[in-house]
């Protein structure tokens, strides 16, 4: 008898669970877990990059430990491709909904008073997409470069630090992750301060505050990636030895 209840109370709590998560406030909240996801992930990432300013040696060193990590490396990076990817997927969805129950009038209203950033939160979204997919074949599966397979220093680790500076030195490719960059600070710049009014942990009085730090992190990201690229573009950071 005790079993019969316990199933029937697992049920109605999964079946609960799933109700909430299908409705339009679950999605939010599930878009704003698995976007504080990808945010720290690429918080990680751009201090990991920056890394390339402290020389070969420490930035290949720190790629070397990244691979050192093995099969956990490879379930950090499915956690985040699921977040990253069930992340889009909800801001589709939701996007989808508004649209089909927004009535006509409140078009211009609406406009009004959303910023240009929330409104265009899925096309940006889906442009960082697009170009994750690029970026990740291009310096992690290394397929659009498989030259750069062969890369090393001087004590035989695989030489990130080249890779970065090689890919880098390629106008089109500096251009396009300069745009990239620009859109997920521009994502972010509305979806941080979006992620803690979803999760109810503003109000009025902390709202503007949180728009204004949601500004400042997506300038310092944007700051941070571009940095690179650019610098490498004026010649400031050059391959071992001083070669271009």
């Amino acid at each position: 008898m005790s079993a019969t209840v316990s199933s029937t109370i697992s049920a109605r709590v999964s079946a609960g669970i799933t109700t909430q998560i299908t409705t339009s406030i679950g999605k939010k909240i599930v878009m704003a877990i698995t976007g504080f996801v990808s945010f720290g992930y690429v918080v990680g990432h751009m201090l990991g990059n920056l890394q390339i300013y402290l020389g070969q040696d420490q930035l290949n060193a720190y790629a070397e430990f990244l691979h050192s990590l093995g099969p956990m490396l490879w379930a950090i990076r499915a956690v985040l491709f699921i977040s990253f990817v069930l992340h889009i997927w909800l801001g589709i969805q939701l996007k989808l909904e508004n649209w089909q129950s927004r009535p006509v009038g409140y078009r211009v209203k609406d406009t009004v008073e959303a910023t240009l950033a929330s409104r265009t939160m899925i096309y940006t979204g889906l442009l960082v997409l697009a170009f994750v997919a690029y970026h990740v074949l291009h310096f992690t599966v290394r397929v659009t470069n498989p030259a750069y397979v062969t890369l090393a220093d001087g004590q035989g680790r695989f030489d990130a630090y080249s890779m970065v500076i090689l890919g880098f030195q390629n106008y089109w490719i500096s251009g396009l992750y300069i745009i990239a960059m620009f859109m997920v600070a521009y994502h972010l710049s509305h979806s941080f301060s979006s992620m803690f009014q979803t999760m109810g942990w503003s109000n009025q009085r902390s709202k503007k505050a949180l728009e204004v730090l949601s500004a400042l992190i997506a300038i310092v990201l944007f700051v941070g990636f571009v940095s690179i690229p650019v610098t490498i573009l004026a010649g400031l950071i050059t391959l071992p030895g001083g070669m271009r």
